[in-house]
């Protein structure tokens, strides 16, 4: 019986969805050409206190999908020998290299969500492009290897009528309160530990919504539009989402925008770009029809 219990908790594998990264790095190979990479991490959650790093080079005249897709196959063994699981969902936003990366996930049987909601892959990126690659030979300080902005030419759309509840409030909360949000009931979202070393009474900004009869209709909704960070833009408050959707939440009065825009950036660099978004039937009721943990990261390129 004992022998049965070790052998089914050694099947018990870490689960999590990954975030991927294939581009070139801002070196120059002994060659003469540029560095590319695969860049893989986990993403944090509260199941686990692990995160799966994986990194392969890729020689410059094999930058395609089938290289691509040994690689991935190789970074699930290696996973698998950590006690990870193969990933069902994988996101990336390099949109450049969308076609390449699709394939090789399809070929491996992987979910290819295209996502700028990849907050632990930025962390990762920044890592390395701040402390291990100035470090190597080759090193070009510069734009060599591009990351993804913030500055999109697409205009906002209006929320659809349907989603945008009865009412709505920006609010803001502090990080020990967000610390706290893995035992908080709620139906739809996605939330993940904060790691960072910050002053627990630091203020997070974020969105409200209420709706009294379609708190869960909206929040099945959100759960598939990927919210990525609000902004406020002169006296618009807009949410970007997915791969480069912009949403207008609502229209700020412009006596008011000003303050709430200078609230929103100080509490950015105090919280490090900590966001969030609630939904609720009423804001009396302590349990959420949804909500979302969000980041407004600013990666130079």
């Amino acid at each position: 019986m004992n022998i049965n219990k070790k052998t089914e908790q050694s099947l018990e594998f870490k689960i999590s969805d990954w975030e991927l990264d294939f581009y070139s790095r801002p070196i120059i190979e002994s060659n003469g050409k540029k560095r590319w990479e695969l860049i893989i991490c986990s993403k944090r959650s509260y199941k686990t206190e692990d995160i799966f790093l994986w990194n392969k080079k890729c020689p410059a005249n094999e930058v395609n999908s089938v290289w691509l897709t040994k690689a991935l196959n190789e970074a699930i063994n290696d996973a698998k020998k950590e006690g990870w699981a193969k990933p069902s969902i994988v996101r990336f936003w390099r949109t450049s290299m969308k076609s390449i990366i699709k394939k090789s996930l399809e070929a491996a049987s992987i979910e290819a969500l295209v996502s700028r909601r990849t907050y632990d892959l930025f962390d990762r990126i920044e890592f390395l492009e701040k402390e291990i690659y100035p470090n190597e030979n080759g090193y070009v300080r510069g734009v060599l290897a591009p990351t993804f902005t913030s500055t999109m030419e697409t205009s906002p759309k209006p929320l659809p009528e349907a989603v945008r509840g009865d009412a709505l409030t920006i609010a803001e909360i502090s990080i020990e309160e967000l610390k706290s949000a893995e035992n908080w009931p709620m139906e739809f979202g996605d939330i993940f530990p904060i790691h960072q070393k910050l002053n627990t009474n630091n203020l997070v900004p974020g969105l409200r919504l209420f709706s009294k009869d379609r708190s869960l209709a909206l929040s099945a909704w959100f759960s598939c539009l990927e919210p990525i960070k609000l902004n406020i833009n002169k006296n618009q408050l807009i949410l970007e989402a997915s791969e480069d959707d912009k949403w207008l939440v609502t229209d700020l009065p412009e006596k008011d925008a000003k303050i709430l825009s200078t609230k929103f950036l100080e509490n950015k660099k105090n919280s490090f770009g900590y966001q969030f978004i609630s939904i609720q039937s009423t804001p009396y009721i302590e349990k959420f029809a949804g909500f979302w943990i969000l980041r407004d990261i600013e990666l130079i390129s």
